[in-house]
């Protein structure tokens, strides 16, 4: 790992020994021991936010092409030792070897890229000149005017377990090109590739204490890292319980926030849809990282008419699925992140049995794997809206299946949510569909697909979070409007 130092902080520029010592990070495929992270202490995560205030003025007033040039050799330096950063997410996350190379690093090294060319995106924009008469506010006059997006300031980036290389790309590569610089807060469970990313960007050559990296196994260093009075904004991923507590103590300080929150994703099956493209696309609830994906569409909505047939086809797509050892070509379902959420998986698939749910598939733990966290895809029939496994996001390969009669019905079924991140609609009908799609209360709405448009907004309503990011959405997101007008 070019230039980094295993186990130590990173902080204004400087690999530093942490005061806490070290915890272990574990392989959740092998309950091995994958590496040492450093546990930072309250006055060194204060301490870094302190060398991103000191490191902002100057890094603020670089040149865009500057900044540009080097998100683009970090990407570079990424791209040289992808092998070696892929088996450490690999380790560290429990994905599949094929997921860590191309949705986590691959991803990671397109944010890079992408926010290099973000750099270079126009700040300014011109607004319509305004006529004013005379009177107390000065003489009558043209006045002209713009709007300058202008960077926060420091930035406390904390992220999720789930992919330990897209997830902080995608918050540190934009903040960096708007000319922001960041505390990152990595995921307790895999915080080894976002050191591997920091050395990347310290050999790009991004100058001292625009990008430090703090880590501890508990609470206190994510609260030290949003409370520093030297921190401007947090952008936080997460569960929707931990965004709230965070949203608290932004509130107090008036800092800026982007949160993206939990999700209980609705998938619509309507009663003309092509049942094999929504098996596909339901399917991945199952499949992708197990499960543990925010845009899950884990709650799925279906014609009376087509339900039994859609079951069917759930139950042996679940079924082929293989688990096992995410290192084998042929492994789809790996495990999830720990012991911990395991046993929260296995006690709400346990809890909708009681709710009276029928398992179809899965609901007991795969019996050919002795180590390792692992949860085989589960389908729960007989669902009623009331029912806390259709309520709650339970972040595993879990499904649930709830009939409707009507459109109506359906719009209200999936709207009766906490959640609103992004829903899914199949219908033959795609005019019908994106009907259905506008009246949905959610971030965002896949139609016959669960694939994404990486310029399209990502965020959501309701407790799924505030602020948008994505493509250019994620250069406003780290950013402030500012007001320019003068006389003409």
């Amino acid at each position: 790992m070019s230039g980094s130092s295993p186990g130590r902080l990173f902080i204004g520029g400087a690999w530093t020994e942490p005061d806490g010592g070290h915890y272990e990070v574990v392989d959740p495929a092998t309950e091995e021991v994958v590496g040492l992270a450093p546990e930072a202490s309250r006055a060194q995560v204060y301490e870094a936010a302190g060398a991103a205030a000191e490191a902002f003025g100057p890094w603020s007033r670089t040149r865009p092409e500057e900044r540009a040039a080097i998100l683009d050799r970090a990407a570079d330096i990424v791209q040289r030792d992808f092998l070696a950063h892929a088996e450490v997410a690999r380790a560290e996350s429990g994905a599949t070897a094929s997921t860590a190379r191309g949705m986590q690093v691959g991803v990671g090294i397109a944010r890079f890229r992408r926010y290099a060319k973000g750099a270079l995106e126009p700040v300014e924009e011109a607004v319509a000149p305004q006529i004013n008469e005379a009177g107390p506010m000065g003489r009558a006059g043209v006045f002209g005017a713009l709007a300058v997006r202008q960077p926060v300031g420091v930035i406390t980036c904390i992220t999720s377990y789930n992919n330990p290389w897209a997830n902080p790309a995608g918050k540190i590569a934009p903040a960096l090109a708007m000319g922001n610089t960041v505390v990152v807060k990595p995921a307790p469970q895999d915080p080894l590739s976002v050191y591997r990313m920091a050395a990347a960007l310290a050999e790009a050559g991004v100058p001292p204490g625009v990008v430090n990296v703090v880590t501890g196994s508990g609470a206190e260093v994510g609260e030290a890292a949003v409370d520093s009075p030297d921190v401007d904004m947090v952008s936080f991923t997460g569960s929707t319980a931990v965004g709230q507590r965070i949203a608290e103590v932004c509130g107090r300080g008036m800092k800026r926030q982007l949160m993206e929150l939990g999700g209980k994703g609705a998938a619509l099956v309507l009663d003309d849809a092509d049942l094999a493209s929504a098996v596909a696309g339901i399917g991945t609830t199952f499949s992708f990282y197990s499960g543990q994906i925010c845009t899950a569409p884990a709650r799925v909505l279906v014609h009376r008419s087509r339900q039994e047939e859609l079951i069917a086809a759930l139950t042996a797509y679940a079924n082929r699925l293989t688990v096992g050892d995410p290192r084998d070509r042929a492994t789809v379902v790996g495990p999830v992140i720990s012991a911990a959420h395991r046993d929260r998986v296995e006690a709400y698939v346990e809890l909708g049995r009681k709710e009276g749910a029928r398992v179809v598939a899965g609901g007991v733990r795969p019996g050919h794997l002795d180590r390792g966290f692992y949860v085989a895809p589960t389908l729960l029939a007989d669902c009623t809206p009331d029912m806390r496994v259709v309520r709650d996001e339970i972040f595993g390969p879990v499904v649930v299946v709830v009939p409707f009669d009507d459109d109506e019905e359906a719009v209200a079924l999936a709207n009766d949510s906490d959640y609103g991140l992004i829903d899914y609609v199949w219908s033959g009908d795609v005019a019908r569909a994106f009907r259905i799609a506008r009246r949905l209360r959610a971030g965002g709405v896949g139609v016959n697909t669960v694939g994404r448009n990486m310029e399209a907004p990502f965020g959501g309503f309701k407790k799924s979070g505030v602020g948008r990011d994505v493509g250019s959405y994620a250069l406003h997101a780290y950013s402030e409007t500012q007001a320019i007008v003068w006389p003409g």
